[in-house]
């Protein structure tokens, strides 16, 4: 196993606290997402898609599962004072995130919002978004939580919001019940689109590369079934 895979799977093992304490000496909060060396690529290419398909500064954008802010880092000083909104339930990751990526007199400036739990109440924040990003959160749940994340999204979206998620494209679908991490699962796209319309929501699949290291993935574009045309 290379060396870097090893430490990636090591890391799951030790508590909460020694991960947070040890991440700004060692750039643990990169690694825990996976490899470092596309790390700053793969925050990139979210970016430019968002941009892409028109994210501007005045919006408000919510990225599901922020974990050490790799792409956050780039949405919170190009959005307005108070647009990012970050959920996730690693609090240590983001923490270190902000002490090495980001400074505490940038996010003073900025207000980034964070939620850290694990139920995808996007509702704590008491308000709709213009953008929601889940990149590599499909790979890894399961079809309830994919459920539940896709109608907790759609509660907080508006007819012109844009959710892009991505997941791994495969000949069968996951049906177990667990979140699996660090390994990856399946799931074919009408089985998304499926879940996708049960939350009110239509699904199509995006033409966009995915450059990072966590299995070749698919991006998707969701939007609200009342979106104009």
């Amino acid at each position: 196993m290379p060396l870097d895979s090893l430490r990636h799977r090591l890391s799951h093992l030790l508590p909460a606290a020694f991960r947070a304490y040890v991440a700004p000496f060692t750039a643990g909060h990169r690694r825990f997402v996976g490899p470092g060396d596309r790390w700053d690529l793969a925050a990139a290419s979210q970016f430019s898609l968002l941009t892409l398909l028109g994210l501007r500064e005045h919006h408000t954008l919510l990225d599901v599962g922020c974990g050490s802010l790799r792409a956050g880092r780039l949405f919170v000083v190009y959005l307005q004072a108070g647009h990012y909104f970050g959920v996730e339930p690693e609090r240590w990751l983001v923490d270190a995130a902000i002490r090495s990526e980001l400074g505490a007199e940038l996010v003073a400036r900025k207000r980034p919002t964070f939620h850290h739990g694990r139920d995808f109440a996007f509702g704590v924040f008491g308000r709709t978004f213009d953008f929601l990003l889940a990149n590599s959160i499909f790979s890894h749940a399961s079809p309830a939580q994919i459920g539940t994340c896709l109608a907790e999204a759609a509660r907080v979206m508006t007819p012109a919001s844009i959710f892009l998620a991505s997941y791994v494209d495969g000949p069968t679908d996951y049906t177990g019940d667990a979140w699996v991490y660090p390994g990856t699962v399946t799931y074919t796209l009408p089985r998304l689109q499926a879940l996708a319309a049960a939350a009110g929501l239509t699904c199509e699949r995006l033409d966009w590369p995915y450059v990072y290291g966590e299995g070749a993935q698919t991006w998707l574009a969701l939007t609200r079934r009342d979106a104009p045309a």
